[in-house]
């Protein structure tokens, strides 16, 4: 997020500090992996040289469906998630969680 939001004063307070009022810690680890998710989406896509409509040749996903899910607008089944992932090269894995 844009520094310049998380301490403005005409905000008040930090965002960090908003998101832990608004939010559960399960809330916002959700939101966190859901921006990783997409972003490694986009990211395996486009080191392909891939585009939307590319992927949707290759997955049968439509290309509006694709824009929704990488924009964060639409959340994705597994299903779809191991679709998409499926062509690039790329699959889901479960993994310990970090000790904090």
């Amino acid at each position: 997020m844009d520094t310049t939001l998380q301490n403005n004063p005409a905000i008040g307070e930090s965002w960090n500090d908003l998101q832990k009022e608004l939010f559960t810690p399960e809330e916002i680890e959700e939101s966190k992996l859901r921006v990783a998710l997409i972003g490694e989406l986009i990211q395996a896509r486009q080191s392909e040289g891939l585009s939307q409509r590319d992927l949707e040749r290759l997955t049968g996903i439509r290309q509006p469906a694709i824009a929704r899910i990488e924009s964060g607008k639409s959340c994705p089944s597994i299903d779809t998630v191991m679709r998409l992932l499926r062509p690039l090269g790329k699959t889901l894995a479960i993994v310990p969680l970090k000790e904090s």
